[in-house]
């Protein structure tokens, strides 16, 4: 196995990528209700700023600020993926998942990307915007419903280019 070393910055901004173990499965936008309970009380709990996030089918993405001292992403999204899980039918399981009780639903490991400075943050927030396009969900990322988009349009956070017109050029990773 190699040998990964995850980055550890208490207070610092960073890219995650999680999915379902059931890649093509729908199932986190027909239970988005449900995510969004989990997210809402892990945030409540863990004090951390969520800048972009989207949801697609059976994966999201989110740039995330930890708190202050708080350097545990682990922690946050095990308890996101745990309070999402709770309640829903197992997957199918394999006897690791028995072993360590979980219900087979998400992928055990997600990735993570520490944003290193404004034009890497950038980025990241237009990957997660554009997402929804690269997967061929819709023409328009302001189509999809289930992104952070809206509510930073709301805000008057988004910048005009993303206001309805998908502006060209790569995104993200």
């Amino acid at each position: 196995m190699p040998n990964y070393r995850r980055w550890r910055r208490a207070g610092s901004t960073f890219f995650f990528t999680l999915a379902l173990e059931r890649r093509g499965s729908g199932l986190l936008v027909a239970e988005i209700a449900r995510l969004r309970e989990a997210f809402r009380r892990t945030q409540a709990e863990r004090r951390f700023s969520l800048d972009a996030v989207v949801v697609l089918p059976d994966h999201l993405h989110a740039v995330l600020t930890l708190a202050p001292g708080d350097a545990d992403y682990a922690t946050l999204w095990r308890l996101v993926k745990t309070r999402f899980s709770h309640g829903l039918p197992m997957g199918s399981r394999r006897p690791s998942h028995l072993a360590r009780g979980e219900r087979g639903l998400w992928q055990r490991r997600f990735w993570e990307h520490l944003v290193r400075d404004e034009a890497d943050y950038a980025a990241h927030v237009a990957y997660c915007w554009a997402n929804p396009v690269k997967h061929g969900l819709v023409g328009n990322p302001m189509d999809w419903p289930y992104s952070s988009l809206h509510r930073d349009h709301r805000l008057g956070l988004v910048p005009p280019e993303w206001q309805g017109i998908w502006p060209e050029g790569p995104f993200g990773e």
